[in-house]
């Protein structure tokens, strides 16, 4: 009943306030909202990430932010009705409209000392949002390592699919160099294959971590075309959320701290079949030198 009796009232409240915008309802803050999907569940919390697909227009016509993939991270509200209170009413899976204080978001949202020549406060400010998912800071690590691994595999089917003849030659290239030098160690699953050189001390990076690594990149003939070690400098680098190539994020999170070791990557986990710089034409296998020198503490 009480229930009831709140939908009753919000119903009186909208029919005594002409609604400038016909099919969207607005909340007490003054944040006028339209669902075109809603589902049930749980919402997301103040400093959430949120995986969303959005875009923001002016009157329609001006784009602001073109509809793209985004990840936002919901904070309170910093003004009423803004932006921040229409993505904590969503669930996953929703997509609705939102329509704000024009003023108010390109001052206090966007940081903007004033509204861009040719904009009015009585223009109409409208985001568009869907929602693909949302989890606490904590896990965005996890999320994109597991984003990244599904494109990587998505992209390798696709490329060993199209590029048949390619692929059959490289991988023979691989294989009888590994016989030819006696390297005997079983690939991994992807392909990779790694030889440890030397040990570590057993604390192994997380997805997200930064890494610092000395490395020196080859050839299969032995032609160097990339050493840390010879600019006298490691790079540090975040692992296992796809900044390097796949074959760099899988071998890198098989060490541990202080290990040395050998990776044998075949072309689909390095550069694929584009060129590198000079040295690294399509379908070229490549040889990594690694030392994972030391891991960043998670925080």
């Amino acid at each position: 009943m009480a229930a009831v009796a709140l939908l009753m009232v919000g119903t009186m409240c909208a029919c005594g306030e002409k609604n400038p915008y016909p099919g969207f309802q607005k909340t007490q803050n003054g944040l006028y909202y339209q669902f075109f999907e809603k589902n049930e569940g749980a919402l997301p919390q103040n400093d959430d990430l949120m995986e969303v697909y959005l875009g923001c227009t002016v009157n329609d016509t001006a784009v602001i932010i073109p509809a793209m993939e985004n990840v936002l991270q919901l904070k309170e509200s910093q003004f009423a009705g803004d932006l921040f209170e229409g993505l904590a009413m969503m669930h996953k899976g929703d997509s609705a409209s939102f329509i704000v204080n024009i003023d108010s978001t390109f001052k206090k949202l966007m940081g903007q000392p004033q509204l861009p020549e040719g904009f009015t406060s009585n223009d109409v400010m409208r985001f568009n949002v869907r929602v693909k998912d949302f989890y606490p800071e904590s896990e965005y690590a996890m999320h994109m390592a597991a984003k990244v691994k599904k494109v990587n595999e998505e992209r390798i089917a696709k490329m060993k699919e199209e590029h048949a003849e390619e692929t059959a030659a490289a991988a023979q290239q691989l294989t009888e160099y590994l016989a030819k030098n006696k390297i005997e160690a079983e690939p991994t699953p992807s392909g990779l294959v790694y030889v440890m050189t030397q040990e570590g001390n057993g604390e192994k990076p997380e997805s997200g971590q930064m890494v610092k690594v000395h490395y020196t990149g080859k050839l299969l003939d032995g032609t160097v075309f990339d050493s840390s070690v010879e600019r006298g400098e490691p790079i540090s680098i975040p692992i296992g959320v796809g900044q390097v190539i796949p074959g760099w994020d899988e071998g890198i999170m098989m060490m541990s701290k202080g290990e040395k070791g050998v990776l044998y990557i075949p072309y689909y986990l390095a550069y694929g079949d584009r060129q590198a710089g000079d040295k690294i034409v399509p379908f070229s296998n490549l040889i990594f030198d690694v030392e994972l020198i030391d891991i960043e503490t998670v925080k």
